[in-house]
């Protein structure tokens, strides 16, 4: 186990590349599954989650070979399909979420897929229910198992056939995870209230590459036309807009100046104009950020002056995943805003930490949170504290570089698995920020 130790009050300098994005990435690893030809993908990000689900796909039977830095090939010819059902991957897929989305692409393929009940964060129930209604809406058994809590979809003996379903919520992997089994099933599907995040359209426009019949990239309402086989193809993976939104929130707390580079702003969405209701200013300078130095920084509110509400919503709403970081930033603002968390009930339960350093923050429910901004005329203490998930993690790590004194955080597996080499790029651009190996 290892912690983070932050000498806060340190300005940064500098410019940031961000990383591939994590979402994108364990969508578009697992879609190698789908052909047995050699799939290539670039700008994957080097972290734990990435890194595991790669591992799990060797196991597996995937041929992975990694061709340069953040570059990998992936051919998947000759796969195990005996070790789904051993002890070890019922070990090696229960520490990931996106283990999730093998299943899809094994069903239409090989006729059945399996995963024991996934992990990762601990934000709450996340139900997998839409996954495998859609697996039986293509004509897939489901099965159960109570005690080892393992599921299992397969196919009969004619395969998968296409089938028209309104999904019970815009699930962003649950879209994908039907997509990907639809290409390879017999006649149309139409999947409605589809998740059309940037990351789904990336999965789909590779799908496309690699010979896949799907319309209505972008909206809710894909269409799958079924086809007998799929090709190989290169594919590079998106920016991490979330990455994207974290360097932003470490630069506006420092009061820094930096500049994002290559930041795909066309695939952004909400996330400029949620940074700029809080007060911040962003440049756009071709397709890179520039974050000015910010010595102070006003919430606006509504057109009636009442109280901004900054919530989260199946894209193009703002995305869950930057709700953290917005309420962290908020702690240092002029003025006051409501973080309303809809969709995962225990993703707010960090603020105590915050509330520790010094800042005016009001838990409402698990849901809601109100923040009183300090406007930089109260600096946060340095305390220690521990990760709880990715994006709560980060947004401590976002206090601690501002927080007088020195912070340490535990658990940093957790910021590990969502951010690349995290300290060493903070530390390229001025921060105060060392790795120790915890001895307890």
């Amino acid at each position: 186990m290892s912690i983070f130790k932050i000498e806060g009050g340190h300005r940064l300098q500098g410019e940031i590349i961000p990383q591939g994005a994590k979402n994108e990435a364990l969508q578009v690893i697992c879609a190698v599954l789908l052909t047995p030809e050699k799939v290539t993908i670039s700008n994957v990000p080097d972290i734990r989650d990435v890194n595991k689900l790669i591992f799990i796909l060797g196991e597996l039977g995937v041929k992975v070979e990694k061709v340069a830095d953040n570059t990998f090939t992936f051919q998947a010819d000759e796969i195990d399909l005996d070790y789904l059902e051993s002890a070890k991957f019922k070990k090696d897929g229960s520490s990931l979420r996106g283990s999730i989305m093998i299943v899809g692409p094994l069903l239409t393929r090989f006729g059945r897929g399996y995963i024991p009940r996934p992990g990762g964060d601990k934000i709450g129930r996340r139900k997998l229910d839409t996954h495998f209604e859609g697996f039986i809406n293509l004509g897939a058994k489901f099965r159960y198992n109570k005690d080892e809590y393992f599921y299992g979809v397969e196919a009969g003996a004619e395969g998968l056939k296409g089938a028209y379903m309104l999904l019970d919520e815009a699930s962003v992997t649950g879209t994908a995870n039907i997509l990907m089994a639809s290409v390879l099933a017999k006649g149309t599907t139409t999947i409605y209230n589809a998740a059309c995040e940037p990351y789904i359209q990336q999965l789909s426009k590779m799908l496309v590459k690699m010979g896949a019949d799907i319309s209505g990239i972008g909206s809710n309402k894909l269409i799958i036309e079924g086809v007998k086989s799929l090709k190989g193809c290169n594919h590079r993976v998106l920016p991490d807009m979330i990455e994207i939104g974290s360097w932003i929130g470490m630069a506006v707390m420092t009061r820094s100046e930096i500049t994002i580079k290559d930041v795909s702003w066309d695939n952004l969405g909400q996330i400029p104009s949620v940074f700029r209701k809080l007060g911040i200013i962003l440049e756009r300078k071709g397709d890179d950020i520039h974050i000015p130095t910010q010595e102070t920084y006003e919430i606006q509110g509504f057109l009636d002056d009442s109280i901004l509400t900054v919530s989260d919503a199946p894209w193009p709403g703002f995305t869950p995943d930057l709700l953290s970081i917005v309420l962290v930033i908020a702690t240092q603002a002029k003025g006051s805003v409501l973080i309303h968390q809809k969709m995962f009930e225990s993703r707010l339960f960090f603020v105590d930490k915050l509330i520790d350093m010094g800042a005016k923050v009001i838990l409402c429910d698990p849901h809601r949170a109100t923040v009183i901004g300090l406007n930089h005329e109260s600096s946060l203490r340095a305390t220690t504290m521990s990760s709880p998930d990715i994006r709560a993690g980060i947004s401590l790590l976002i206090a601690a570089l501002s927080a007088t004194g020195t912070s340490t955080i535990h658990n940093i597996e957790q910021i590990d698995r969502g951010y690349e080499r995290i300290d060493e790029r903070l530390r390229s651009i001025g921060a105060k920020i060392e790795r120790i190996e915890d001895s307890f």
